[in-house]
């Protein structure tokens, strides 16, 4: 795949995810970007956050991502024919206060792109509306909830173990509407 501005989200995550999985660097996509991929972009997100499983140095992350054409910029990767932004996130994978054990897998032709499941997504956007009081958050994990099979009995027994019960009634508020 060449990138260019009209590469869509999924398709630029899964060759960045793809890569890195070719080069022995397991990564999970996470964030908004993945409220983009679960709502179709009714959530636009230009960042593509993604987590890595275990510890790897900096310049394999640089290699591969400059095998892709992106250059390093302070924490960030830019390519000069994309509007989205890459970061990578130091393990572990974790939602709150727990680690990740579903990984989603969505297949772009011949690519894979792992990230979290919309369980996970929905929870990763909560723990920002839980702990940050982020409104934004609390608006994206409801679009994720109404487009996606998600497990709301784990989103309620996470947001306990958060001591979040209150905030979850919000949310619970809101999926109902």
């Amino acid at each position: 795949m060449k990138i260019s501005k009209a590469s869509p989200l999924p398709d630029l995550a899964a060759l960045v995810c793809q890569e890195c999985l070719d080069h022995g660097i397991e990564v999970v996509l996470s964030g908004g970007a993945c409220v983009s991929i679960f709502t179709e972009n009714k959530y636009a997100s230009f960042d593509l956050d993604f987590v890595l499983r275990t510890t790897v140095r900096r310049k394999a992350i640089r290699d591969v991502m400059a095998s892709l054409g992106f250059r390093e910029d302070g924490r960030h990767f830019l390519h000069p024919e994309t509007p989205y932004i890459v970061e990578f996130l130091s393990p572990p994978l974790s939602v709150g206060g727990e680690p990740v054990k579903d990984i989603h897998e969505i297949r772009r032709g011949k690519k894979v792109l792992r990230l979290l499941s919309p369980t996970d997504c929905i929870k990763d956007r909560l723990a920002a509306f839980y702990h940050w009081n982020d409104r934004p958050s609390l608006d994206q994990a409801v679009l994720v909830y109404r487009d996606n099979r998600a497990d709301l009995g784990e989103i309620r027994r996470w947001s306990a173990r958060e001591k979040m019960e209150d905030k979850f009634a919000l949310f619970k508020e809101m999926i109902a509407k």
